[in-house]
This record gives C-alpha cells, sequence and structure tokens, in this order.
C-alpha cells in the first residue's frame, strides 16, 4: 500500500518553521482529506497541519517539543493507490537515511518537495552567520551551533586585528555553559532575528508633542470608539495614501513604492510582539476600522492570527504608551521603512494666543522612526506633522 508523507507546510508567508505542540490522532487511526492532525507553534500563532489523503496513520516521525522546517516529513499516511493517484501523490517514498532531509530541502522527486522557505512579511530565524573578521572555519562552527555573528557581539577576540579564534569561540561557549541558562522561545529567536536585520540600516527617528483633546471629545460622542493608537494608524494611512513615497524601500538604485496601503500594529503577546495588519487602511473610514482592530487585537494575543492577517505591510504602529512609555525610538521590520510610535497621553500646558494665557491639554509624544536611506529628517518631520494635523480632525478620518 502506497505510503504518502505527512509534509510540514508553508503555514504563512514569512514562516520557515514550525513547533510540534500536540499530535490530534495516534498511529492506526483512520482519518479523512484535510483532517487535522498536528498541532503546530509558529512565531505568530498556533495553526495544524492536516492530513493530505484519507487513509490510516502509519506513524509519526516527528517528537513532540521540536522544531520543523517547512517541507520536512512529520510522518506517513497508509492509503489506497486509487486515493494516492486521484491525489497525485503516488510516488515513491524516501527510504535511505539523507533522503527525507532532501525531500525538507526540495531536493527530492516527489510532489511534495517543491516547498520551500521564505523569508519576506514577519521575520523568521535566518541562521546567518559569519562576518568579515570571522574565519570560514569558525563561520562553520558557529553555522553548526545555530549561532550568528550578533551572538558574538561581546567577545573579545585574541587574533591580529581582534581577530575572534575558534579559541577564543570555545572558551565563549564553555564559559557559557556555567551560566544559568533558559530556552529562547521561537517568536523570541524570530523578534531577535528581525532586529539584527533591521539594524543593518541606517534608522533615524523624529519626534514631535500631538495634542489629543479632539480625540477625546470625538470619542464622547461617536460610537465605537475608535483608540489612539487606531486614529493613528488611519491618519498614516491617509498621509501615506496621497504620497507613499516615505513608505518605499531602496532597493539598488530603485526606490519600490508600495502597490496598497496595508499598515500593521504591534501587539504585546506572550514572550514577544505580533504585528497583524489592516488592509487598505486608506480606504475605510476610521469608524469601520474599530471592529476589525479590535478582532485581530484578540487573535494575536491568542496567538490564533489567520495567515492572511500577517506579513506584507508597508509600516507599523506601535502604542508604548500603555506601558507608561511617553518616548521611545521603535525599530521599523526588516522589510519596512517606517515606524510611527505614540507615548502616553498626560496633561501639559499650551499657550492659548487668544486668552493670553497657558490652558491645559491632553497631548502625547509621538515618534516617527524610518530608514535614512529612503528619507531625510525633513520628509520625516512633515509626514509626521501631517499625520499629526489629521488627527487633530479625527470625525473626517
Amino acid at each position: 500500500m502506497p505510503q504518502i508523507p505527512i509534509i510540514m507546510p508553508q503555514l504563512g508567508e514569512s514562516i520557515a518553521e514550525a513547533n510540534i505542540i500536540g499530535f490530534l490522532v495516534k498511529p492506526g487511526d483512520t482519518v479523512e482529506a484535510g483532517q487535522d492532525l498536528i498541532e503546530v507553534e509558529t512565531n505568530k500563532a498556533n495553526m495544524t497541519v492536516t492530513s493530505p489523503c484519507g487513509g490510516r496513520v502509519e506513524n509519526f516521525t516527528a517528537q513532540l517539543n521540536e522544531s520543523y522546517a517547512v517541507g520536512a516529513t512529520l510522518g506517513r499516511i497508509e492509503t489506497t493507490p486509487e486515493e494516492a493517484a486521484r491525489l497525485g501523490l503516488d510516488v515513491p517514498v524516501p527510504t535511505k537515511p539523507g533522503d527525507t532531509d532532501r525531500v525538507a530541502r526540495g531536493g527530492g522527486n516527489g510532489s511534495w518537495s517543491g516547498v520551500q522557505p521564505t523569508v519576506r512579511g514577519l521575520p523568521v530565524p535566518a541562521n546567518a552567520a559569519g562576518a568579515s573578521f570571522l574565519s570560514p572555519r569558525l563561520k562553520a562552527r558557529m553555522t553548526e551551533l545555530g549561532l550568528s555573528a550578533a551572538d558574538l557581539a561581546g567577545v573579545a577576540g585574541s587574533g591580529a586585528a581582534g581577530r575572534v579564534t575558534v579559541e577564543d569561540f570555545e572558551k565563549f561557549i564553555a564559559h557559557l555553559e556555567k551560566q544559568k541558562m533558559s530556552q529562547a522561545s521561537t517568536m523570541r529567536v524570530a523578534v531577535a532575528d528581525a532586529m539584527r536585520r533591521s539594524w543593518t540600516r541606517p534608522i533615524a527617528h523624529v519626534g514631535m508633542p500631538v495634542c489629543l483633546d479632539p480625540l477625546f471629545a470625538y470619542r464622547k460622542v461617536t460610537r465605537p470608539k475608535p483608540g489612539p493608537a487606531l486614529c493613528a494608524l488611519r491618519a498614516l494611512a491617509v498621509a501615506l495614501a496621497e504620497n507613499s513615497a516615505p513608505a518605499g524601500r531602496l532597493v539598488g538604485n530603485k526606490i519600490v513604492h508600495p502597490s496598497a496601503i496595508d499598515i500593521a500594529f504591534a501587539v504585546e503577546a506572550e514572550e514577544g510582539v505580533l504585528v497583524p495588519v489592516i488592509r487598505n487602511a486608506d480606504k475605510r473610514l476610521l469608524k469601520e476600522l474599530v471592529a476589525p482592530y479590535d478582532e485581530l487585537v484578540k487573535l494575536a494575543r491568542d496567538r490564533k492570527l489567520p495567515p492572511d492577517a500577517t506579513g506584507g505591510s508597508i509600516a507599523t504602529v506601535t502604542n508604548f504608551g500603555t506601558f507608561g512609555l511617553e518616548w521611545a525610538t521603535p525599530i521599523p521590520l526588516p522589510e519596512q521603512t517606517l515606524v510611527l510610535g505614540m507615548g502616553a497621553a498626560r496633561h501639559a500646558p499650551s499657550w492659548d494666543s487668544v486668552k493670553g494665557q497657558f490652558v491645559p491639554i491632553m497631548e502625547a509624544n509621538m515618534t516617527l522612526s524610518f530608514d535614512h536611506r529612503v528619507i531625510d529628517g525633513g520628509a520625516a518631520g512633515r509626514l509626521l506633522q501631517h499625520v499629526a494635523d489629521l488627527m487633530s480632525k479625527p470625525e473626517q478620518l
């Protein structure tokens, strides 16, 4: 009887691996095509791997609490020749040690072997290693341990011109093994890799205080009530719809303009941050965005975001004011040029030229972090001022 492999699917455009957290059936069970077999955890959400065909579960080769790359074989389904032929899966099953690895890398001959991990959208661990002062031998050793050059930032090299030698590296590893360590989550590793890749660009920041009194007044008379972060997201979307160049990406000597105004927003989740996306945020009114925004926040906190709700955004809005912070300089994601940050609202004095005196207002600091290769401080400042002006008229957003 043909045995069809259960393959780790591409669970999203930026997903390169997933962690096995549960088996929903057991070997010997009869299953149908599309039935949930395995529950997995990615750096975005909990998802399931489904059966490629109907048949009997022969075995699971994957282990609980282990991570597997997209395309890896997780087990096998024994099915009928007719079912296998109908689905186009009637191909030889790898039998030699190492054949499964070739299938996972896309090098086998079966129809399941073309799946390749992608590194787009939200960042995933790229396992990038090496730098100009690391020897090939050391790079190989680091790759073997899954480390990158950023992990050696605190190692003082004893070689010529500060070169980190293999001996330096092994002493460093031996020292680490004596320290208390805890396993980093999949999400934490993904965030760390994103920030490492983001910091390869010249990131700059501008900021200004923004009066929130018009927004708070608007919230008193409208239903549903939009929050400050959503108001900032909608204002940024409108501003970028008028001029998308600040959100472009520099590729070679070309600035690639965005094809849609898809804006992400940061949501704190366990051991990391998720960034769900509101698609075409420039085409829907502020009051129309409240319900989908709230739903995405809930899904993100539960780590159950659907694949189409992540990745592909052109900018991010983050409300660090929820932590009581008045000022911060967030870093854009690797595939983005901009991130708009909002601090905590506070009472502040403002000069009223009509009354000839200071009056109290509610204001918050807003910052715009940007890739300095794409825009300069003047353009960034004008964009931030335009966002602030739009937020002062929330009834028009």
